[in-house]
């Protein structure tokens, strides 16, 4: 039994946004840890980046770019940081976290809270000042609008000048279901005017920009979707964000509104992530994001098309040494397949 399965039911008599807080603080004391060194076999390289292993911190966890260090030393590949909006804000009432412990969910409606732009640019400065162990790490920015925005195209743009020059890959949100009239913004017309917007604003910059898509859409605008963004030459699509719907679910918490995360996305985040590689016909790189919390769950995710994969909810249950067993595991499943790469397994369901 890991130590944290023997504490998991004392974290969890903490409300789950102070018990966050808390892991965050613990994080900051312990920034230690080199960076996962690439895995000859699990490296990948997407948009000019090489991920020294496909496993991913999705963002929502480090949302202020506070422990990105403590993660990777965790065994990351790479860490997503955000949601970051331009300013400051404090997101939708509390409480808006919630452990769905019989479902081995999360209900989230935090509403893009964070502490804006500035904070997150000095942090992220202060980070390749002090050359934090060596290597920079693959960090990514996870970008947003304000949610009282007149404009949020223009919120948009003004965090793609800012977070450019400092994140290894920018990831453009326009998909968590907490901020109104957010997702409309995956609508063709729309979504070409936004990506147009961040692309003038990044310039001759040549951070890559990724687009995360929610689970709930229809085949339309998958098809339109995987259209513009090669039209677009974005370097990847994420598949996917949380689910607005709501399957069988056993938890006093099944009603809360906001978006459902954990295993109970997986077959929903898995079938999405299918659509995406169908019309995209395997032209443009997908992430794999969505109730991932096994080996074999990871396995099945990169063969039907993903390049990488992110977690996060799965962290809430099996605790902070699932990286490592995620990306031992998928070595050997390479190994296994008889593979020289996991490049080679890339859709190959």
């Amino acid at each position: 039994m890991s130590p944290f399965s023997l504490l998991r039911p004392f974290i969890f008599r903490i409300p789950a946004e102070p018990a966050h807080r808390l892991t965050i603080k613990a994080l900051t004391l312990s920034q230690g840890g080199s960076h996962a060194a690439p895995t000859p076999t699990l490296a990948q390289r997407i948009g000019g980046i090489v991920f020294p292993n496909p496993v991913g911190m999705a963002p929502g966890f480090d949302k202020n770019a506070e422990v990105p260090d403590a993660m990777l030393g965790l065994g990351f590949g790479a860490v997503e940081v955000g949601t970051v909006t331009p300013l400051p804000q404090e997101g939708n009432p509390k409480p808006r976290l919630f452990r769905l412990v019989e479902d081995r969910a999360v209900i989230n409606r935090m509403g893009f809270n964070n502490e804006g732009a500035q904070a997150v640019t000095n942090r992220l400065v202060r980070r390749r000042e002090t050359g934090a162990h060596g290597l920079p790490g693959v960090v990514g920015v996870n970008i947003g609008a304000n949610k009282d925005s007149s404009d949020r195209i223009a919120d948009y743009a003004q965090m793609t000048r800012l977070m450019a020059p400092l994140a290894s890959y920018l990831t453009v949100n326009i998909s968590s279901p907490n901020t109104p009239g957010l997702r409309a913004l995956q609508d063709e017309g729309a979504l070409s005017a936004l990506l147009d917007g961040v692309l003038e604003a990044r310039g001759n910059m040549t951070v890559p920009v990724f687009l995360k898509l929610a689970p709930d859409l229809e085949p339309a605008d998958i098809d339109s979707i995987c259209r513009i963004a090669m039209e677009k030459k974005l370097a990847a699509l994420i598949v996917s964000n949380t689910t607005i719907t709501r399957p069988a679910l056993r938890s006093r918490h099944a009603a809360e509104a906001g978006g459902l995360s954990g295993e109970p996305l997986r077959e929903l985040a898995l079938q999405r992530l299918r659509d995406f590689r169908k019309a995209s016909g395997g032209a443009i790189p997908l992430i794999g994001v969505g109730g991932i919390s096994t080996v074999d769950d990871a396995w099945a995710r990169i063969r039907a098309g993903a390049c990488l994969i992110q977690m996060y909810s799965a962290m809430v249950y099996e605790g902070p040494g699932l990286a490592r067993r995620l990306v031992a595991g998928l070595e050997r499943k390479v190994r296994e397949a008889g593979l020289t790469s996991i490049a080679e397994a890339v859709g190959s369901e």
